[in-house]
Formats: C-alpha cells, structure tokens, sequence
C-alpha cells in the first residue's frame, strides 16, 4: 500500500489491524479521534491468508496513511490450531483456554507495534482485545495490557526520554454487539472483513468456529444484516 502524505504535526498511532471485525472498528475509532493512522498486520503462519487481504483493503478504504505486513513463522513453533494444521478448530469454545490461543501472539505483535510507533514517534498503538466477549485468551486481559505497557515505558528510548507509549483497547469492556454498532455508527464495511479462524481463500467462513458465533451472535443482537459470506 502505497504511503499517504500526511501534515507533520497530525498524532500518529499504530494500529494492529487483523482484517476481522474487531480490528477494523478500533481502527475506524482511531481514525475518528484524529489520529493519523498506521496500520500493521502480520502473516505469522496462520491457518488464512485471507485475513491478510482484508486488512490492507480496510486501511485502503479507511485512509491508513501506511500499511505494513510483518511476515514472521509462528508456525515453526506450533501449538494453536490456527498455526498447527493438525490441531482442529473447534466448534464451540468449552472450558478452559481454547486451542486457537496462538502462543505469545500479542506480546510479539505489541512489541514490533512498539518499534514501529518508536521509528515514526507515535505514542498511541491501538489493538482490538477484549475482555467480555472473548474467547479467553490470557494475552487480552486489561492486567495484560497495563502490564505490557509498563514494559513499553520502561524498555524504549522514547519513555525512558518522557515520550509516555499508551496501549490503546477501546472495545475492552464492549460486547459483540456493542461493538458492532459503535463500527455501523462510524461506518465500517464489514462486508470487507473476515474473522473466521478457518476461512478460504476467497475469505468465505466456515460458519461453525467460536469466531463465527460470537460474530453472528453480535449482528442478531442488533437485529442487523449480516454481511458475512458463508462457505457454501
């Protein structure tokens, strides 16, 4: 994607934009706040890459003014099931830590979010975790995120220099629903985004993964079409 010229003077962020749902509204709240916005996604080995294409064209649309894909194997170490094709995604979420956990991926992604924000001198990075409809993931907890932050502050030039680095999670304490509303309201096509954990190659979902419910469950709560494309 091709850089947008932006005024000298504008507040940067770094947006982790995965393609999904979530994502892609964090990165229509950063937008919406001002922020010159830009946008990092990774191919770390995942089970789609479809995702991938998803989110360079939301920050396309969305006038990111930089977007950039780290590639990085997390599959080289396994253990999740959407790193580790032998591990089946599974179809409801059950108890306990789920098997799409993705060992360490937030403190990998925060950290090289944190380089970049260093390099351009933004001291917002934005990332769409949650802590109410979630799939219990321990790296989206809010003692997750102060604590990472305190680790940003202290391990980089810019906090030890006074430059505060602020974690940003604006959909924290919101649910599917609540979420999903906040991005109608700012106008997210949602139709351009792709949450399934196991979706194809054209971003059509599988319909039957605990991503897929909870973003269904999410739109039938508001009484709202849909846009998601199902495998037929």
């Amino acid at each position: 994607m091709t850089a947008i010229a932006t005024p000298d003077t504008a507040k940067k962020a770094v947006i982790l934009v995965s393609g999904g749902l979530d994502s892609a509204t964090v990165l229509a709240m950063a937008k919406a706040e001002g922020y010159a916005c830009y946008t990092l996604a990774f191919n770390y080995g995942q089970r789609t890459l479809a995702e991938l294409v998803a989110s360079e064209q939301l920050s396309q649309q969305m006038g990111a003014v930089e977007h950039k894909v780290i590639s990085l194997d997390l599959s080289s170490i396994g253990g999740s099931a959407l790193t580790d094709t032998a591990i089946d995604v599974p179809e409801c979420g059950g108890e306990g830590i789920p098997v799409t956990y993705v060992p360490a991926r937030n403190t990998v992604f925060l950290s090289i979010a944190l380089g970049w924000a260093e390099v351009l001198g933004a001291q917002d990075i934005f990332i769409g975790v949650n802590a109410v409809d979630y799939s219990g993931y321990p790296d989206c907890r809010p003692e997750y995120i102060a604590a990472f932050e305190t680790l940003a502050n202290l391990a980089t030039k810019a906090g030890v220099e006074g430059n505060k680095l602020t974690i940003r999670t604006p959909l924290m304490n919101l649910s599917k629903s609540e979420i999903t509303a906040k991005g109608l309201e700012l106008g997210v096509d949602y139709a351009l985004t792709v949450s399934c954990y196991q979706s194809n190659d054209q971003g059509e979902a599988c319909g039957h993964c605990d991503s897929c419910h909870l973003r269904r469950e999410g739109f039938e709560r508001l009484g709202v079409t849909d846009p998601t494309r199902y495998m037929s």
